[in-house]
């Protein structure tokens, strides 16, 4: 019988990023240092995953990028690799080495498409490899330590902290723990290579496969801009989206999800002219109370129609997401409409 292994999928990041100086925290290059390059970083790392379940760990190269620069040929190849690491008997679980400026779009991508029965786990770093004090080996023990614990479903791991893919925000442009889960905290703690839950994510159903696959084959997914309500709003910005071909907005209001006047009335004309609309809040806690839709006038035409009766639920809690999360939701709703 086969060892059981744990897949390590390589993408870029500060974690595999060089400076010139080892002094050097900012000016550094991304996506420098190969996958193989970081599990020789950790020289335990093998030895932890077989002491706990027998895996033996297997690397691949999926990517080197800025996370910054996160498009859909990298997401889909990731996709794919997941896919396939997950529908494999032998694969215990699966991590990712990622940057920290989209790792929060591309966990909820995976959490919402798969929703995976076996682990996986997206880590990062806030230093680059060469810094005199890197983050990135530790958050990958981290990461092997969690993948190993075989607790289900898409996590972020960073800083000793275990987060919901649904849940974690990159909160601060530098410091070691710049991801947070607001309403709730972590979900876990690593410490010691021993991980301690305290609460766990809701799974659905994953995406069926021939859903996912007419997805996998698209060259892009449909354009989505994110707008946000405030002061002094108008509504051009709208207008300017529309004129150009957009075909869906998320938009950050204030408070409650609501939005300035000029602005609604530039979103009621956005939606009769056939672009979809959802409404999620700008707050940083806490979630909008309601379906987050315009008003009833505007709930009619046909995209809208389409969304809100696919039975998607991951259309249908837009409300609840942040307006990056809610902004892939609102993607991969519109693939279903198309």
């Amino acid at each position: 019988m086969a060892q059981p292994k744990i897949v390590i999928l390589g993408t870029g990041g500060t974690i595999a990023g060089q400076a010139q100086a080892s002094t050097q925290g900012v000016g550094y290059r991304a996506g420098q240092i190969s996958v193989a390059g970081l599990l020789a970083a950790v020289p335990d790392l093998s030895q932890l995953a077989a002491g706990r379940t027998g895996a033996v760990l297997d690397a691949a190269q999926l990517a080197q990028i800025d996370s910054k620069d996160m498009d859909w040929k990298v997401w889909r190849s990731l996709l794919q690799a997941v896919k396939a690491a997950l529908d494999d008997a032998g694969t215990q679980a699966v991590v990712i080495t990622h940057g920290t400026d989209t790792l929060e779009e591309t966990a909820w991508l995976l959490q919402a498409l798969l929703q995976p029965v076996k682990p996986v786990v997206l880590t990062c770093a806030m230093r680059p490899a060469t810094s005199l004090q890197a983050d990135g080996p530790q958050n990958l023990r981290d990461a092997v330590a969690v993948a190993a614990d075989e607790v289900a479903g898409v996590w972020v791991v960073a800083a000793g902290e275990v987060h919901s893919a649904r849940r974690v925000l990159k909160v601060h442009p530098y410091r070691l723990n710049a991801l947070h889960s607001y309403e709730g905290g972590p979900c876990a703690y690593v410490e010691e290579s021993r991980v301690r839950w305290i609460a766990g994510a809701a799974a659905r159903a994953p995406w069926s496969e021939q859903r996912l696959q007419q997805l996998l084959a698209r060259e892009a997914l449909p354009w989505v801009e994110i707008l946000q309500s405030g002061a002094l709003q108008s509504a051009r910005a709208v207008q300017a989206l529309v004129a150009a071909g957009v075909q869906g907005l998320v938009v950050a209001g204030t408070g409650n999800a609501t939005l300035h006047e000029d602005l609604l009335g530039a979103l009621l004309q956005a939606r009769s002219q056939g672009v979809a609309v959802w409404i999620t809040t700008r707050c940083l806690e806490g979630q909008a109370v309601g379906q987050g839709a315009l008003p009833a006038e505007a709930e009619h035409d046909e995209i809208s129609a389409q969304l809100l009766k696919a039975g998607d639920e991951t259309a249908l809690d837009c409300v609840l997401l942040p307006p990056s999360k809610a902004r892939v939701a609102m993607m991969l709703a519109l693939t279903s409409c198309s």
